[in-house]
């Protein structure tokens, strides 16, 4: 990271935290500003944050590492979370996956090398009833066969 790009993050998290007085319930809040913002949250803005809010970089470390939807490392700008549930998987997950990692290029658990897609399982999105199931960026696509996921997967290529 540049240093210019280096004092613009700081400056943006000492404004955020400045939101909350730089108390410890910004944590979240900024975490996921950063991800929207970066579409990951480097070492260095762990540490920043950390600093701004008087905790300590483990603390933060440890939200970026519990969380699914928080990234250490830079992710591809959209992000298709299949659901890998028993009752996904029953309903046709492989297949699905299969053709997802066909019509994108890359297998799970990769971004694509244009950074456009970062292809991910996810534990149960309790959406069991209406399975299989995936999640593309924020929105959520149910009744999947391999035909539909890979129609929806196309138009974010």
């Amino acid at each position: 990271m540049l240093e210019l790009e280096k004092n613009n993050l700081t400056r943006e998290i000492e404004e955020f935290a400045g939101n909350y007085n730089n108390n410890r319930t910004a944590l979240m809040p900024l975490l996921e500003y950063i991800q929207g913002k970066y579409h990951h949250i480097p070492d260095f803005a762990q540490q920043e944050v950390a600093r701004v809010l008087d905790i300590h970089p483990v603390e933060v470390y440890g939200v970026v590492s519990f969380y699914s939807f928080l990234n250490e490392k830079p992710k591809g700008r959209n992000i298709v979370r299949l659901c890998k549930s028993v009752i996904c998987d029953m309903g046709g997950r492989c297949a699905i996956a299969k053709a997802i990692e066909r019509e994108i290029g890359v297998k799970f658990g990769e971004t694509s090398p244009d950074l456009k897609v970062t292809l991910e399982f996810t534990n149960c999105l309790g959406m069991c009833d209406q399975g299989p199931a995936m999640i593309v960026n924020d929105r959520v696509y149910t009744k999947l066969d391999p035909e539909t996921a890979c129609a929806i997967v196309r138009e974010i290529k």
